[in-house]
């Protein structure tokens, strides 16, 4: 195994850590950890992805060699995703942290309520906050 220092903005490990963290990664691999799924299926589970970004995540995913893409000659032709061997082991670790931060959420509210409180927000962050534009 060779050691990388994932600190130093030009180690090659940081473009693999950049796709598979990113929150719509982490969900891609969370939900084909289950069974595979057609891009319809995943759009319609995942909340708030568009199409494109779907798209994005699952060409870096599979890229990667994390997820494979199983194209059907059928008409329309249908895609299927699923997760490589890779992208199960993967999957393991991360139902770690899905775990942890479900344990964790109430805990993580109060704090964010606590800081909040605490530090003045300027005007634009707080209407972010509320959902305004």
């Amino acid at each position: 195994m060779h050691s990388r220092d994932v600190f130093a903005a030009d180690c090659p490990v940081r473009p693999i850590f950049d796709d598979i963290t990113s929150r719509w990664a982490t969900l891609v691999v969370g939900l084909l950890a289950n069974r595979p799924h057609r891009f319809s299926e995943l759009a319609s589970a995942i909340g708030g992805i568009s199409e494109k970004m779907l798209s994005q995540t699952l060409k870096a995913l599979t890229r990667d060699g994390l997820v494979d893409r199983a194209v059907t000659p059928t008409v329309p032709i249908q895609v299927t995703y699923s997760l490589t061997a890779l992208g199960a082991d993967l999957a393991t670790h991360l139902v770690g942290l899905v775990a942890w931060v479900d344990r964790h959420t109430d805990r993580i509210h109060e704090a964010q309520a606590t800081y909040d409180e605490d530090t003045p927000v300027p005007p634009a962050v707080a209407n972010r906050r509320r959902g305004g534009a």
